[in-house]
This record gives C-alpha cells, sequence and structure tokens, in this order.
C-alpha cells in the first residue's frame, strides 16, 4: 500500500516527488510546481522577534551564550551567529546627554579582562561623569599610554575642554591628561569610587569579564562589542538630572 506524498508547504500543490535524503538521513521532497524543496516535520524553525528581543535582555546579563541556546531551546549555533552580527552593529562611540560648558568631574580607572587566554590581556578604559554617573569615555585595548590617549580622545569635547580627572596613580594618566586638570588619588579619597563601583557592576552583569569563567571571549571583536552593548543600556537607563547648575 503506497504511502501519501505531502503537500508542498510553500504553494500548496501536491504535485511533489521524493527527492533523495537530507544529511540527517530524513525523506527529502520537491515540489515541481514552484521548485521548493522541503522535509516532513522539520527541526528547524525560524526564531521570532519576540525571542530575538528576549536574547537582547539576556545579553546584558551574566549569562553565556550557551545558558540562553539551552534556556530558550534553540540552537547556540544560531545564537553565536546572531550575537555576531549583532556586536558588529554596535555604536562604538558614547552616547550621553549634552552638558553645558562649566567645570566637570570625571574619574577614570582601568579594568584587567583577556580574550582567548589570560595571556591576551585586554583592558577596558573607562570614564565617568561624577555628578551623573554616565559613562562619558571608553577605550578597549592594552595598558599603555597610547590607551590611556584614546580614553581621552573617546570622550565628548565638553569633557576633554572642562573636565576635572581623577585617577589612580598609573602612569599613563599622568603623560596624557593636562597636568593643571589631572588628580591622581588614592581609594581613601573617594574621588574615584564611582568609577571603582562600575567596575564590580561590569564583572557582574557581564560574564566576558567575570575573573573565573567559562563564558570569556574567545573573539576581541565580540569582547569589544558585549561591553559596549551594555554601556549603551547603562547610559540609557540612568535618572540623568537634565538641568545643571551654573
Amino acid at each position: 500500500m503506497s504511502t501519501a506524498l505531502p503537500i508542498c508547504p510553500n504553494c500548496q500543490s501536491d504535485a511533489v516527488m521524493k527527492n533523495g535524503r537530507t544529511r540527517h538521513q530524513k525523506q527529502n521532497y520537491k515540489c515541481r510546481d514552484c521548485g521548493r524543496q522541503f522535509v516532513e516535520d522539520p527541526q528547524w524553525r525560524m526564531i521570532s522577534e519576540e525571542t530575538k528581543g528576549i536574547i537582547d535582555r539576556l545579553l546584558l546579563e551574566k549569562l553565556s551564550l550557551a545558558g540562553i541556546a539551552r534556556a530558550l531551546e534553540i540552537s547556540e549555533l544560531w545564537v553565536q551567529q546572531y550575537v555576531n552580527a549583532k556586536y558588529q552593529q554596535v555604536e562604538q562611540e558614547v552616547q550621553v546627554r549634552p552638558k553645558p560648558k562649566r567645570r566637570l568631574a570625571v574619574q577614570m580607572d582601568e579594568l584587567w579582562s583577556f580574550v582567548g587566554n589570560k595571556g591576551n590581556k585586554q583592558w577596558v578604559w573607562l570614564a565617568l561623569d561624577a555628578q551623573t554617573r554616565e559613562i562619558v569615555g571608553v577605550h578597549i585595548g592594552n595598558r599603555s599610554a597610547g590607551s590611556a590617549q584614546a580614553l581621552w580622545r573617546s570622550m565628548p569635547p565638553v569633557y576633554r575642554q572642562c573636565a576635572v580627572v581623577y585617577s589612580d596613580f598609573w602612569s599613563a594618566y599622568t603623560e596624557v591628561l593636562p597636568s593643571k586638570r589631572h588628580y591622581a588619588v588614592g581609594k581613601e579619597t573617594g574621588k574615584t569610587s564611582y568609577i571603582e563601583r562600575f567596575n564590580c557592576t561590569l564583572r557582574q552583569r557581564v560574564s566576558r569579564l567575570v575573573r573565573k569563567s567559562l563564558s570569556f571571549s574567545k573573539k576581541l571583536e565580540n569582547h569589544i562589542g558585549a561591553i559596549w552593548l551594555f554601556i549603551h543600556h547603562y547610559n540609557a537607563s540612568l535618572s540623568v538630572c537634565s538641568s545643571f547648575p551654573a
């Protein structure tokens, strides 16, 4: 007794023929009318926009990509490809509210991380507005004066023109920052407490930055993209004062 062939899912035609087997040894079919090839009960399913939105939110939490794939019951390979494309599109420039030209206070610090293995160190350089708590400068690179210069250039012009900067005693800051507006201070002064606290937040929210983790980055571009993605989310979620004292 012959088994009826399935209907084409594309054009609903019954002019369907067998067309070999897939690499998973499932029967493949081909529609004579529209040329569509298909299998019955396919394992692949289209990822909905709702699921993509959930992935976007989970990327801002301390979850590995494998953990996201398990939680949502989707392919880890698909998640990796989706994340690769997303991180490539993340803008690598700070988004902050406009500030008037007046005295501003900025706290700077650098955070150790790595890509691939602990021998490939990648330092996350950050600058934070002490009043609004916005991240106003970011650079990821080595721990040289060149990276300190890149951090300085990453800040909006109003900060480079007006801000007083507090940092630790790392020599790269002294080489780069304007001497009349730079103060190297110890932790006991509290002048860098906000940026140090943000470093803790970053480590707690971005799994790639956890010191003992199986979720570390294997690709520098994704490492940078993940950090920038969280910083954009962080700045956007802040309740920032809309007015500033003269």
